[in-house]
């Protein structure tokens, strides 16, 4: 007697899915795979499936985003070759060919002729409560259970391969396709560090930043470049509290996003960990942009050695995927005291001492300056954010209310003039819908 055939034990490039077990659980409720014990069962099976819809946001037929969520995360020979660049060619495109026809099978697969048929047809069509994902943002959950349409409808197997390339060319794969924010976790078990998915991050561009043009124009300037695969320097951005450089940042994220724009947030504590992470991220066709906030350092505190290697003069080269772009209130980095040029018994060489400090401020071939507006700006800034908000005040009386509070909330920044603004709508009358 003949051996049945399971397609899914065939598959050469799609291995080891984020969701293997539902995946193969499923497949041997259709017949196409080894079955996994009871946990195969169709209820098990179907809650799987409705827990995965709920933290995702699907609709629609839960086993087709369920597929179309697994050839999306998954990263590997084929879809890393394709992200951003397109179809990989050579015998990648015939292996994942061969792969792309058995996920047709199973994309072609009727759950609703699954028993019981009530429970299968509620997967088949399902309608969510609520459509925001606790994993991606809306733009891309969207797109994910597009990709599942797409992939239902394909006539072939080519037409199902062009629609996964589209996919990968236009969005990636994997964490670092399908997210564009990122912080460092260490592992304990093995020290290496972990690249963790940011998935709320605040939605600023450079025109809700009233003020500092000269200043957006340089971070762009060199930003483009960086995008565009031209030479580019690392950036600091340095000066007074609240006046803008986090939110010029941000700004960077999300315009450039889609151009392949990626970022992951470092904490000095973690700097140990740069040269791994770099490791992690040099061979992805993304731009990675390393971001350091409110970066200063005592001057106890020798993090900063880890940070100049990786700058420049280290012996491994700095992927040329990768920038590092930091914000400090100063613009030396690194503490500096009067008693350092007066410890001349203390230290013989101290010019070699307060040379090594200065110099890690110097390896940012970019350096932009924000400083605190006089009162004119303050107060423009103030009138454009109000008339963002639709304030109906007198701009007199406005002006005075914000000169006044800025003398007890921190003085005149940009962040003043923001929260002066939020304390206005939070003492605006609820609107009631009708």
């Amino acid at each position: 007697m003949e051996e049945k055939r399971y397609p899914v034990d065939e598959l050469v490039i799609y291995r080891n899915l984020r969701h293997e077990g539902l995946f193969r659980d499923m497949a041997a409720l259709m017949g196409m795979g080894k079955k996994n014990g009871e946990s195969g069962s169709a209820y098990s099976c179907a809650g799987r499936l409705v827990e995965l819809a709920a933290e995702y946001g699907f609709e629609g037929n839960l086993w087709h985003c369920f597929l179309a969520l697994c050839l999306a995360e998954n990263e590997n020979a084929y879809s890393c070759a394709c992200e951003i660049a397109g179809a990989a060619g050579g015998t990648l495109d015939t292996l994942a060919k061969r792969d792309y026809a058995i996920w047709k099978e199973l994309f072609d697969f009727d759950v609703k002729s699954l028993s019981p048929k009530e429970l299968w047809e509620s997967i088949a069509c399902y309608h969510p409560a609520g459509r925001e994902s606790r994993v991606y943002n809306r733009r891309v959950r969207d797109r994910i259970v597009n990709l599942a349409v797409q992939l239902e409808q394909a006539g072939s197997v080519k037409e199902f391969q062009e629609y996964a390339v589209d996919f990968y060319r236009e969005f990636g794969v994997g964490k670092f396709g399908l997210n564009k924010a990122f912080r460092v976790l260490e592992k304990e078990e093995d020290g290496k560090a972990a690249i963790d998915p940011i998935i709320n991050v605040e939605h600023v561009y450079f025109k809700d930043i009233v003020g500092y043009e000269l200043q957006k124009a340089k971070l762009i300037e060199n930003t483009e470049a960086f995008v565009e695969g031209r030479e580019a320097n690392n950036v600091l951005l340095y000066g007074d509290a609240g006046t803008g450089k986090s939110s010029s940042v941000k700004a960077v994220l999300n315009e450039y996003y889609g151009r392949g724009l990626r970022m992951i947030e470092v904490y000095k504590h973690q700097f140990k960990t740069l040269s791994d992470v770099l490791a992690q991220i040099k061979d992805r066709n993304y731009k990675f942009i390393i971001y350091m906030d409110d970066l200063s350092f005592e001057d106890y505190e020798l993090e900063y050695k880890y940070l100049k290697a990786i700058l420049e003069g280290g012996l491994g080269k700095r992927p040329k995927n990768v920038l590092i772009y930091a914000t400090s209130n100063r613009r030396h980095l690194i503490r500096e005291k009067f008693s350092d040029k007066r410890e001349l018994d203390d230290e013989l060489h101290m010019n070699d001492t307060v040379q090594e400090k200065l110099s890690l401020a110097s390896r940012f071939g970019v350096t932009i300056y924000y400083g605190s507006p006089d009162k004119r700006e303050f107060e423009r800034i103030v009138g454009a954010l109000a008339d963002r908000y639709g304030l109906d005040m007198p701009k007199e009386e406005l002006y005075l209310e914000a000169n006044r509070w800025e003398l007890t909330h921190g003085g005149l920044s940009g962040r003043t003039a923001a929260q002066f603004i939020t304390y206005l709508r939070g003492k605006a009358p609820v609107q009631e819908s009708i």
